[in-house]
């Protein structure tokens, strides 16, 4: 099976561009962006609780703490969140009715409380891509962007490996697009 697609700046501006047309647009966005600035898999994207992303204040942390049930390989990991996508996820937080501290993030209409399962946030995710017309685009685009993104400003692969959660180089490594920039 082909690896997913990685984004150049002017096709995630493309998706932005769209998801800003969209019912549940500051959502959409904040979904999208966790997986391209943050790296989070889909699933990890699901599974956050408010209180995963909001301290006691209401305020997004600078670190989101996943558990091991909330990560593919069951071993707990801590993603950081820079600036820019703390300002987009407090937008977001702020439009929210109902933070309840165990409540979904991202809640739906249907199961406010649970959210999203992995499996409706990909098809959720790949229906944005493909409006979008991207080919090759997959709810794992994002995450593969960020790490190649950040191997292309010279980051080391032992660092990605760690921002990634990832327990082998060689998986990381296959994450890495390779380009005539690099």
């Amino acid at each position: 099976m082909a690896q997913a697609k990685t984004f150049k700046t002017e096709e995630l501006e493309q998706v932005f561009n769209y998801v800003k047309l969209t019912k549940h647009a500051q959502r959409n966005r904040s979904i999208l962006l966790l997986t391209h600035w943050a790296g989070l898999r889909v699933g990890e994207v699901a599974a956050l609780r408010m209180c995963d992303i909001l301290d006691a204040n209401m305020s997004v942390k600078s670190e989101i703490r996943l558990a091991p049930e909330q990560t593919k390989g069951g071993h707990a990991r801590t993603v950081f969140v820079n600036e820019k996508l703390r300002v987009e996820l407090q937008g977001y937080a702020d439009s929210l009715k109902t933070r309840e501290s165990q409540w979904a993030f991202f809640p739906t209409q249907k199961f406010p409380r649970r959210g999203f399962t992995a499996n409706t946030l990909t098809q959720h995710m790949n229906t944005i891509y493909r409006q979008c017309q991207i080919a090759g685009a997959t709810s794992h685009s994002g995450r593969r962007s960020f790490i190649t993104n950040l191997a292309s400003k010279g980051i080391g692969v032992r660092v990605l490996m760690s921002l990634a959660g990832h327990k082998h180089i060689s998986t990381t490594q296959a994450y890495i697009d390779v380009n005539d920039d690099m």
